[in-house]
């Protein structure tokens, strides 16, 4: 018959094995075929206040030097807060923002600071996405007698989509649905049919004589 020291031992014993269970990360036992390392998406705002009657020839420099030192590219959102009064000077953003091949978007986010009377807030939101924790050798290891997925699992192809999308909001919301599903799917077969043969002007030629 064991006695009660014994059985207190195995008791303890019981629990030190638990406690490493109950510590182990949530991946070690994630038996779906979802990742536990998802994109995470953060947005930063960079403002510039400009009159709001319009923007004259140095003003409008000065905007596209900004638009340059923040390396104003596609998949940035551009929008105009106009509630200190102005809206003069929404054309003349349009028409610069328009050089860079992008559009005015409607509705700006709130910002810090107040916007002076008279004036205009040009606000850039751009979204980076990344997965946090990536990548993850922590159990590798280690044995895996759960039949769960790798720590590991879903970083290299949920990295790759976060560092690809060119826009990282499309991650958050999607995008707005134009026409029907068949016709968003056959575009770029549609595009690539309408498109001229590369042969249409001829071969270019080009010597493989001469050089060094």
């Amino acid at each position: 018959m064991m006695n009660r020291n014994s059985v207190l031992s195995g008791l303890l014993a019981l629990a030190a094995l638990a406690l490493p269970l109950s510590a182990a990360p949530a991946g070690r036992y994630n038996r779906g075929v979802e990742s536990v390392h998802q994109p995470v998406v953060q947005r930063h705002d960079y403002v510039l206040d400009v009159s709001g009657s319009g923007l004259d020839p140095v003003a409008s420099t000065r905007v596209r030097q900004w638009f340059d030192a923040i390396g104003l590219d596609y998949g940035d959102r551009i929008s105009v807060d106009m509630s200190a009064g102005g809206t003069g000077s929404n054309r003349d953003i349009a028409a610069i923002v328009g050089d860079y091949g992008l559009f005015l978007s409607d509705g700006a986010p709130v910002t810090e600071g107040a916007i002076a009377i008279g004036q205009v807030r040009i606000v850039v939101s751009r979204s980076t996405a990344s997965v946090p924790g990536c990548p993850d050798y922590s159990q590798l290891s280690q044995p895996n007698f759960t039949g769960a997925s790798s720590s590991n699992y879903g970083c290299g192809i949920n990295s790759t989509l976060a560092a690809m999308v060119a826009n990282p909001e499309d991650l958050v919301r999607g995008q707005r649905a134009q026409g029907s599903s068949a016709d968003t799917a056959a575009k770029a077969i549609r595009v690539w049919r309408n498109a001229n043969p590369t042969s249409t002007n001829g071969l270019k030629v080009e010597s493989t004589k001469g050089g060094n």
